[in-house]
């Protein structure tokens, strides 16, 4: 008669190339690899089992405070995340204001334009297209307000070249500085023909 050893036997197994592997016997109290705790010293414990919160703080006088969020703070995000979109939100609320600000002094600017243009109005073929233009055309003026965007900001730039020549921060101006500086003008003449075409 055959006499199996006593003791665990590991079940076989089907490798991923689709071989098998034999049954394995293991001696009694045998402990998977998987299942064997991972050793942790004194000092790790110790900060396991430390509480989260302060000495003395009751967990029930945390509660209140983590429901609440601020303004527009999304759940889960870290500060800097918060920190970003409250920087996202102020510059967009900066460019609305800025893109108002433009808005009336080109009507002021158109305004100021079309009194001055009274006797010419027998023409009258310029204030009829521009009105049709502006009610279905709103891209179009998005469009014409990011190029007044742009050119200002060249001319920004333009200006600031000039004050650091001016201040002796650039005592030899390369090529394409002095062609930034000879484009003013024609960048301010295109600025004031966008301003009273919007």
């Amino acid at each position: 008669m055959f006499y199996l050893p006593t003791g665990k036997y590991i079940a076989s197994t089907q490798r991923p190339d689709g071989t098998w592997r034999k049954q394995r016997r293991v001696k009694e109290g045998y402990v998977p690899q998987e299942e064997v705790p991972v050793y942790e010293n004194k000092y790790v414990k110790f900060f396991k089992s430390k509480p989260e919160l302060p000495p003395g703080l009751s967990p029930e006088a945390t509660v209140p405070v983590t429901p609440s969020r601020p303004e527009g703070g999304e759940p889960g995000l870290s500060k800097t995340a918060k920190r970003n979109l409250k920087r996202k939100e102020k510059r967009r609320q900066q460019q609305e204001k800025g893109e108002a600000e433009a808005l009336s002094r080109t009507l002021d600017k158109v305004s100021l334009g079309e009194t001055a243009q009274v006797p010419s109005a027998p023409q009258g073929s310029r204030p009829a297209p521009t009105a049709a233009s502006d009610q279905p055309d709103s891209t179009a003026t998005t469009e014409k307000a990011k190029k007044i965007k742009n050119l200002k900001k060249k001319l920004r730039q333009v200006e600031e070249l000039q004050q650091r020549i001016q201040a002796g921060e650039i005592s030899q101006p390369s090529k394409e500085q002095l062609e930034k500086l000879a484009r003013r003008r024609a960048l301010e003449e295109e600025l004031e023909d966008l301003e009273l075409g919007l």
